[in-house]
């Protein structure tokens, strides 16, 4: 498979919406993808959500994460403190990482998802025909090894 960032790319840039919360990554993600999961479609208030996971140390926000929220055990998510923006998500079964919403990265168009995770919870009525991997769960591994 692909690297999922643009080669040329060193930096990986973003913002909310209102643009009080900035992101800098210094690598490239370490997976991306669609997530189906209920957790993610009310958070993000999507169908789907889409997201860069990164190493968490290699993610600033600027001038901070925002606002943090844990609805569910074991998942944090942060939004902007102004505009509410979805930034990230952090899962205790995925540790040592900062799953990031592609809308809000500036190189979305060069970050193309390479799987659907959660497919066991894909809304009845959402048909995304891609050819890309779909697994009914995710787990650390099965992120990392779709971008081999």
């Amino acid at each position: 498979m692909t690297d999922p960032a643009n080669e040329s790319a060193t930096e990986i840039t973003g913002r909310c919406y209102c643009g009080a919360t900035q992101i800098r990554a210094t690598q490239k993600p370490t997976a991306i993808a669609y997530c189906h999961c209920t957790d993610c479609r009310r958070a993000t208030g999507a169908p789907v959500a889409a997201f860069a996971a990164f190493d968490e140390t290699a993610v600033t926000f600027i001038p901070n994460e925002g606002r943090s929220v844990s609805a569910n055990p074991g998942v944090t998510r942060t939004f902007c403190e102004t505009c509410g923006s979805p930034l990230a998500g952090r899962y205790e079964y995925l540790p040592g990482q900062v799953y990031v919403a592609l809308g809000v990265l500036d190189q979305a168009d060069d970050l193309p998802p390479q799987l659907h995770a959660h497919e066991a919870h894909r809304l009845k009525w959402l048909h995304i025909n891609d050819g890309l991997e779909r697994i009914a769960t995710s787990s650390r591994s099965q992120l990392l090894n779709s971008v081999d």
